[in-house]
């Protein structure tokens, strides 16, 4: 390989390699949405000869049989699975919003979504989020259970008064309500600056809690102004949003005075750091605990775009959420911009 130029070689051999992953990748796309077809379409001629017929509960299982008979090296067609093909059909062939979406994440995903979610915003909601951020199975099913859905919808923000129309429901979807991070090896009791460093030094699990979007810039950022030093706990960016994310992290109750000082970061920020293709820069303060009623006065006057959220590090039993989740109109308009 003497006489090929190395640059050039490791152009090609680059470019190469990620046609032939974008390839796999479609491929495997391809294949998923043909096993997704094909086990809604059995579901489907299940329901539709069970209406037409006097079966029970016995032509599954004789289904099953056969089929596992006729096709010996292929699984999923046990009784389990031939059930849950016709719930899974069952569960979405009138809806003429969702149907599409089932074919865009993998099977395993779709049993976890259909039979954990009990209403179709819901579903909706890890459906798209899901194929967003790529979630495994089991990073869905935490997820889940960790309630996102709810507490997303929940989040305290002051982002309609503050944030431009055209990104500001993408905005409201990047901060949740209230975050786990029981990953953390962290007792009841800890200092700020012991959550900063667990949070660093498990910064995949971090971000990952975070939403998907955001990427770290750093921690302790520094700001000089006027010859005196300010650290922002942690500096994130969100790629979709396009701007900086200035999260400060407090252990104890949420107090009014907090958002002044993150007004003051923010405005320091945008003057300071913020390029100019950037959005406006974003405040994200994570407390251990605080009163819904507090965060709205402290947030009602701010002209900077804040979010105020709780976070736990333990997997104590939340709090009830349900009846306070706004207008089922007013949660898929906003789910309607993901994508």
């Amino acid at each position: 390989m003497s006489d090929i130029d190395s640059d050039n070689y490791g152009r090609l051999l680059s470019e190469v390699k990620t046609r032939i992953r974008n390839a796999q990748y479609e491929a495997l796309k391809a294949v998923n949405k043909e096993l997704i077809a094909l086990y809604w379409d059995i579901g489907r001629m299940i329901v539709e000869r069970q209406k037409g017929e006097t079966w029970g509960k016995s032509v599954v299982e004789n289904l099953a049989t056969d089929l596992q008979n006729e096709f010996p090296g292929i699984k999923g067609f046990s009784v389990a699975s031939l059930w849950r093909m016709k719930v899974f059909y069952e569960t979405y062939c009138e809806n003429e919003k969702l149907a599409p979406m089932v074919r865009e994440i993998g099977w395993t995903h779709n049993i976890v979504i259909f039979q954990r979610c009990k209403d179709d915003l819901q579903r909706e909601f890890y459906l798209r989020m899901t194929k967003k951020f790529g979630w495994t199975k089991n990073v869905l099913i935490h997820q889940i259970d960790n309630r996102s859905y709810e507490k997303t919808l929940l989040n305290q923000t002051n982002f309609d008064q503050t944030i431009p129309e055209d990104i500001r429901d993408q905005a409201k979807l990047a901060v949740k309500d209230e975050y786990m991070f029981d990953f953390l090896e962290l007792g009841e009791e800890h200092r700020e600056r012991e959550l900063e460093r667990s949070l660093i030094g498990k910064i995949e699990e971090f971000l990952r809690e975070m939403g998907g979007l955001f990427t770290f810039v750093g921690s302790q950022h520094r700001l000089e102004i006027d010859g005196k030093e300010f650290f922002i706990d942690l500096l994130l960016f969100h790629r979709r949003l396009r701007c900086l994310v200035a999260v400060e992290l407090k252990v104890g109750e949420f107090q009014p005075e907090f958002v002044g000082k993150m007004q003051f970061y923010l405005a320091a920020l945008d003057d300071l750091v913020r390029m100019p293709d950037e959005n406006a820069s974003i405040g994200l303060i994570l407390c251990r605990s605080k009163t819904r009623t507090i965060v709205e006065y402290a947030l009602r006057e701010s002209k900077k775009p804040i979010g105020i959220a709780q976070y736990r590090v333990s997997s104590e039993l939340p709090k009830e959420l349900k009846g306070e989740l706004p207008e089922p109109d007013k949660i898929a308009e906003l789910l309607s911009i993901v994508d």
